[in-house]
């Protein structure tokens, strides 16, 4: 399972940062990014949490990879 987050539609708001920052981080233009390498198993479910939550739906998740 990985996460990745659309930088055209992210806003900034920094939900998925706290709901599971073991995936995501800011950068430094003030987007969000996901880690590069697949989610943790115990941050699954936080991840998909974030992915839900966020405002604008710039983070897929695909439970494949």
């Amino acid at each position: 399972m990985r996460a990745y987050v659309d930088k055209d539609k992210c806003i900034g708001c920094g939900l998925c940062t706290d709901l599971c920052p073991e995936v995501f981080s800011m950068d430094d233009d003030g987007t969000a990014t996901a880690i590069d390498e697949p989610i943790p198993e115990d941050a699954e479910d936080a991840a998909r949490e974030a992915a839900e939550q966020c405002p604008v739906e710039a983070i897929s998740i695909d439970e494949e990879d």
